[in-house]
């Protein structure tokens, strides 16, 4: 069954598309896709996967065409970062 694997770092992007037997599932997918070696930060227990931008669990079975996404943990907290609004214009 065909698929894809995506994952990207600071520095670049990865997405690989395989073939993976009838039954896989999602950690199988990734093992076969070899980025556990390619990327040595990657942390399946504690990072998030996906399935087409949903989330999944590593035990989900793949189906034919579905891109499975790594997701990497997020650096910033959008609720406390501060707003890059422009400056109001000045009063007359």
């Amino acid at each position: 069954m065909h698929i894809g694997v995506a994952y990207a770092d600071k520095f670049k992007r990865t997405w690989l598309k395989l073939d993976v037997p009838d039954g896989s599932t999602v950690r199988d997918a990734i093992e076969r896709a070899g980025l556990l070696q390619q990327y040595p930060d990657i942390d399946l227990e504690t990072q998030r996967i996906g399935i087409f931008g949903k989330f999944t669990k590593l035990d989900a079975r793949v189906k034919e065409g579905d891109r499975v996404e790594i997701y990497r943990p997020i650096t910033a907290d959008p609720e406390t970062v501060q707003r890059r609004d422009r400056e109001p214009d000045a009063e007359e």
